[in-house]
């Protein structure tokens, strides 16, 4: 299943580039497809982006790592985000960005062995009033103290087992 899975996205992908090549600026449009397709551009794929556009492998690259749009790894089902923007910051939200660490036993910027938490630092997410604040897939949880972690993280860790 795994490997007809592959063939299948890397067929996309191959279809992906085969409709830029000719486009000046082809390489954006063909990474941000990518990531769609196979959820993140790992090393592999970047090398079939550079062989089908005819640019070097590390401009892909370059552009790949430039944006925080792309990841190189795969995301977990659960992306954790907390704000360090300064209103947060100043609230105390790299204490809970600590908690989370330890909680879900991952540096930030990781993934669980299981792929279902990402953990990541980010900016202001525009809930400056609510700070600190975490997003997870989009929800947000305002006023956090490093206490509240585990109970929420619970919370999704319950949704998969049931």
């Amino acid at each position: 299943m795994q490997m007809e899975e592959n063939r299948e996205k890397f067929a996309a992908l191959s279809q992906l580039i085969e409709d830029h090549k000719d486009q000046p600026g082809a390489l954006m449009p063909v990474l941000q497809g990518a990531q769609e397709i196979f959820g993140c551009v790992p090393e592999d794929v970047q090398k079939v982006i550079a062989e089908g556009l005819g640019v070097t492998l590390s401009e892909v690259y370059g552009v790949a790592t430039f944006y925080a749009q792309f990841s190189l790894q795969p995301k977990g089902k659960y992306l954790v985000s907390v704000c360090l923007g300064t209103a947060c910051y100043v609230k105390g939200s790299q204490g809970v960005l600590d908690k989370l660490s330890e909680v879900l036993q991952i540096p930030v910027g990781g993934t669980t062995p299981d792929g279902k938490f990402t953990l990541e630092a980010t900016r202001c997410l525009g809930a400056c009033g609510l700070a600190p604040v975490m997003m997870i897939n989009g929800e947000v949880y305002g006023r956090l103290t490093p206490d509240a972690v585990p109970g929420i993280i619970a919370k999704y860790q319950e949704k998969e087992e049931a």
